[in-house]
């Protein structure tokens, strides 16, 4: 199977159009995620260079960098997640259809899909904190970045909450699988604390994006 990341947007678009099970929302979540943190950077990118950012004091044009710097590592890890989640999913459908026909064989396939279970939820678990981590890292750009790309920085926060929001839904509809309840409790508290955050950020950032754009 190639990569979803290898497909032009018509391809994957159809894709999640037709009847096959994956990918779905899982990975549309993290190419959210993925969208939000290219739409950041390219911010920066635009930035850079200009009177505007040069005058800036040193301080500042270092922190800038230094979030662009964490934005592109999370740009790296999302691309990679995009395919995860779908793997994932694979990963329990095979487990699903193992062989149950002898108690060994149920063993077996028992601790297969458990696994598999873990693993599926692990990976959205992974795309809402990395979605976090972007709108932890776009206040200042959006503050501070181009005034004429600042509406693409709030398009990219909102595209980061979603993806925080979307891998949020993966994860509570991949809980109920999972026996082991320290998990499943670990779980539960972190997608709370990721949504709580996601959303202050998110606000917080929505609002310098329309002071800006008021300003201009």
């Amino acid at each position: 199977m190639s990569l979803l990341i290898d497909k032009t947007i018509k391809d994957f678009s159809d894709l999640l159009a037709s009847s096959e099970p994956a990918p779905g929302g899982g990975s549309t979540a993290a190419l959210s995620g993925l969208l939000a943190s290219s739409l950041t950077m390219m911010v920066v990118n635009l930035s850079i260079g200009k009177k505007s950012y040069e005058a800036l004091p040193e301080d500042v044009k270092a922190a800038m960098l230094e979030d662009f710097a964490r934005i592109k590592t999370l740009n790296a890890v999302l691309l990679g997640l995009v395919d995860e989640d779908t793997k994932a999913f694979m990963l329990f459908m095979e487990a699903l259809k193992m062989p149950k026909a002898t108690d060994e064989d149920k063993l077996i396939r028992s601790k297969a899909m458990q696994k598999a279970s873990e693993y599926a939820l692990a990976v959205p678990l992974t795309v809402a904190k990395k979605c976090l981590e972007i709108l932890e890292h776009q206040a200042a750009i959006a503050k501070y970045g181009n005034k004429n790309a600042v509406s693409d920085i709030g398009v990219g926060s909102a595209m980061a909450l979603a993806g925080l929001e979307g891998a949020v839904l993966n994860v509570k509809i991949n809980l109920s699988s999972v026996a082991d309840e320290q998990i499943t409790q670990d779980a539960c508290q972190k997608i709370h604390e990721y949504l709580a955050n996601g959303r202050r950020l998110n606000c917080e950032i929505m609002k310098i994006v329309e002071k800006r754009i008021e300003e201009a």
